[in-house]
């Protein structure tokens, strides 16, 4: 007798979402689905039919799984179905449950909890009992297996598994972006269902060439997700540009979610134009939950990129109190500290079994180009226990995380009498690192800040007590060159106090004032000479352009009180500002007599409107509607090439264009959307705007969408 043919091979899809916490997948919710998403260490049900009744004592069916061009132990999977088949959480297993209509065995296979995560390939191999010939049939449709943070035995295990409905199963979120006073959370579509996500995600693996018996390995993957979602190395998949010139790509504030990226990457297999950081955090967490491995944005203002490992950030001035915007002391112009009014990266969620006890939890991976580790554009995963703890020597890159968290700010003026040839202005051990935040779990607040969640406590402990000085020391301990910058730290003496004012909210298109307070706190008179400069900056910090500036001297009294003033008017603003209007206030001053010196900055947004989205209908199920969008145009000018953007998972189309009129100026610009829901339950959208004159507008609401 011949082997058994295999006539069909069937996963029930739907069926195995369900125990398997995959159910939300687009592609399983097809009318007739073909593509199987499991996750891994956890059975999965199939059957399969033959073109005979099957004779159990003498037949033998043998699954082989396999994923990659060269399976080898870790990346195939061979097993028989076998009524008495051990299930055992390090192996491959099939159990044979039923034999229906003597030619169908219904069976459920489970894999290792340490199998590869990917696109897996099955084989059926079938032969008579004591015969040579052999007959195999290959399937030919997907099987994804993925990482289980349900399943205590997977390295990704969260043990509080409510926190998955958000971590791993909420495909919507806020990125909490802007200077510190004026930060605001932006609403972003991750995405992580649709039908491109999974096959981009295999492609950039691919592409990145991440060996497939790294793949199961969380601490591997997410180090490689780090490196592959920018494309400095490997063709990855986003081009960062902070110049503001996106004409040739779509501008980084313009994108409301990660799978148009995504779409884009996997159809054009090319780099996608352009990214920020929080676009490059958006599609990474995107990547991590498709994929199983729990994520969140997380947003740190006020953030220091220790571009020469001192953990700290230095600024250098003239002996006048000129700023320099260099290290004169590094031969390499772009190995210079900067500060970012703020920095997103992402925390991923796993246990570390290749470090010692208590380094599991949160670990900090960032996507976003800054410094080489290991010779590539890649950071992370670092334990924020160990940023926290000032633990440098741990894996990964946990010495620049302490830094972006936690750096002291030391100015430093240049001074021929010093043995190093510079003197120290001052150091603020409290500027850098000042929130960490992340959308708070089970939240979401279109437009406010309810869903805001502070976890600065997790990076580092607060500010000025003996235990976050004690971490910062700690690292400092291990690094020579932090330890010669630390020594020098201050035995100033200085009988004038200098205060810059923080300025308030500053709506777009109204003046503000710019205020330094002056005390003189000794017996004698002192001549002071001050600098005030506002200027136009992107958000990493480099400058576009002088707004206003002045510089005076003044005298004050021996114990009196001054102040220097100036007013910044829309006029002297509105032409120098960028992309996301932020603007920097530098003042510095010099004491003739001490020559005693002094320099601080300000960080502020000129604020711009919100997207206000409204339906004036119940939303139903596949039956078109109208979304009217509007915000008032702030400016006393007209907006030209006026385009509003809206992106929702649960419409048909997903990502909607819609050029409008030009807005007058100080009046209601708007417009009417029509969008067709296709998905019951609640659906969010997210908008943006943007014009000639006006960029960066955004605003998104939550619909509930009802059977007709």
């Amino acid at each position: 007798m011949e082997p058994l043919q295999v006539d069909v091979v069937h996963f029930y899809p739907r069926e195995n979402a369900q125990p398997h916490n995959t159910v939300k997948f687009e592609v399983v919710n097809d009318e007739n689905p073909t593509t199987t998403i499991v996750r891994r260490g956890q059975p999965f049900s199939g059957v399969v039919r033959f073109n005979r009744p099957y004779d159990e004592a003498n037949d033998i069916v043998q699954l082989v799984f396999s994923i990659g061009d060269k399976p080898s132990m870790e990346t195939m999977g061979k097993m028989f179905i076998r009524r008495d088949a051990v299930t055992d959480k390090h192996t491959w297993s099939a159990s044979l449950l039923d034999v229906q209509e003597e030619n169908t065995l219904s069976f459920k296979v489970s894999s290792p909890v340490t199998a590869p995560v990917g696109a897996w390939a099955l084989r059926v191999l079938t032969w008579r009992r004591g015969s040579p010939e052999r007959a195999y049939y290959d399937f030919d449709q997907d099987i994804y297996i993925l990482f289980n943070p349900w399943n205590p035995d997977d390295q990704t295990y969260m043990e509080d598994e409510a926190l998955l409905q958000e971590y791993v199963l909420n495909d919507v979120g806020k990125v909490w972006v802007g200077p510190i006073k004026t930060t605001r959370g932006k609403p972003w579509l991750y995405g992580q269902f649709d039908a491109v996500v999974l096959p981009a995600c295999m492609f950039m693996l691919d592409r990145a060439e991440v060996p497939f018996n790294h793949r199961g390995d969380p601490v591997k993957m997410t180090r490689a997700i780090s490196r592959i979602v920018n494309s400095n190395d490997d063709g990855g998949v986003l081009v960062g540009r902070w110049d503001g010139v996106y004409d040739d790509g779509t501008a980084p504030s313009e994108w409301t979610g990660s799978v148009d990226i995504l779409a884009q990457f996997l159809e054009t297999q090319e780099p996608v134009s352009y990214g920020q950081c929080w676009v490059f955090a958006g599609v990474v967490t995107a990547v991590c939950r498709a994929l199983g491995i729990p994520s969140r944005v997380v947003s740190n203002l006020v953030s220091a990129h220790d571009a020469n490992s001192t953990l700290t950030v230095d600024k250098y001035y003239s002996e006048t109190m000129e700023e320099l915007g260099y290290d004169p002391s590094n031969a390499e112009p772009e190995h210079t500290d900067s500060i970012w009014n703020y920095h997103v990266w992402n925390d991923v969620w796993m246990a570390r079994p290749d470090l010692t006890a208590g380094y599991g939890g949160w670990q900090a991976i960032d996507a976003t180009p800054q410094e080489t580790s290991k010779g590539v554009y890649q950071c992370g995963p670092a334990p924020l226990e160990a940023i926290k703890q000032g633990v440098i020597g741990m894996n990964y890159d946990v010495e620049f995380m302490l830094a972006s968290v936690n750096a002291d700010l030391m100015r430093w003026r240049i001074d021929s009498s010093e043995e190093t040839g510079y003197a120290m202005v001052d150091s603020n051990t409290y500027h850098i690192g000042r929130m960490v935040l992340t959308k708070k779990p089970y939240v979401f607040d279109p437009n406010g800040d309810e869903d805001r969640e502070d976890i600065t406590e997790q990076y580092k402990f607060r500010e000025g007590t003996a235990s976050e000085r004690l971490a910062l020391m700690n690292g400092v301990r291990f690094s020579e060159r932090a330890k010669r910058y630390y020594s020098v730290a201050s035995n100033l003496k200085n009988d004038v106090t200098f205060k810059l004012r923080d300025v308030d909210t500053v709506p777009i298109g109204k003046d503000f004032r710019v205020t330094v307070d002056i005390e003189n706190t000794a017996n004698e008179g002192r001549n002071i000479k001050a600098s005030l400069s506002t200027n136009s900056v992107f958000y990493n910090g480099v400058r576009a352009g002088v707004v206003r500036k002045v510089e005076g001297k003044i005298f004050v009294g021996p114990g009196k009180k001054e102040q220097i003033s100036v007013l910044v008017k829309s006029d002297d603003y509105l032409p120098k500002l960028v992309e996301y209007c932020n603007m920097k206030i530098s003042a510095m001053a010099i004491v003739d007599e001490t020559k005693q010196s002094w320099a601080d900055d300000d960080d502020f947004q000129v604020i711009k409107p919100n997207i206000n989205i409204k339906f004036n209908d119940d939303l139903i199920l596949n039956q078109p509607t109208t979304a009217f969008l509007s915000f008032t145009n702030p400016l006393e000018k007209s907006l030209t090439g006026c385009e509003f953007r809206v992106t929702s998972s649960g419409i048909t189309g997903r990502t909607l264009r819609f050029p409008v009129n030009d807005g007058a100026p100080l009046e209601p610009i708007t417009a009417e959307l029509p969008v067709q829901p296709n998905k019951i339950g609640k659906i969010n959208f997210v908008a943006t705007f943007k014009s000639n004159e006006l960029k960066d507008i955004s605003g998104a609401a939550t619909a509930e969408v009802f059977e007709a």
